[in-house]
């Protein structure tokens, strides 16, 4: 089954740029099948990685929650199952 992880995060107003950065240079202990990072208004970055997985709540990694001081609320996680 091949398993989607959506993590999101708003930077602090003016430091979507420093939070893009910081979420492209955190490596995962290993490779996903496939990795995108997006941003999108109000300085919001977007991580999408696909996995192949045994079951839909298997343990995977997953990036960290920036540091407090860069992000204007917790970090938003959604697991996507494929169907196509």
């Amino acid at each position: 089954m091949i398993l989607t992880l959506m993590w999101e995060a708003r930077a602090v107003q003016g430091r979507g740029a420093e939070l893009l950065e910081w979420a492209r240079a955190r490596e995962l202990p290993y490779e996903p099948l496939r990795r995108e990072t997006f941003r999108a208004p109000q300085d919001r970055v977007l991580v999408l990685t696909w996995w192949d997985a045994p079951a839909p709540d298997a343990e995977l990694p997953e990036l960290p929650e920036p540091a407090a001081d860069l992000i204007t609320r917790p970090v938003h996680r959604w697991r996507f199952e494929s169907v196509d």
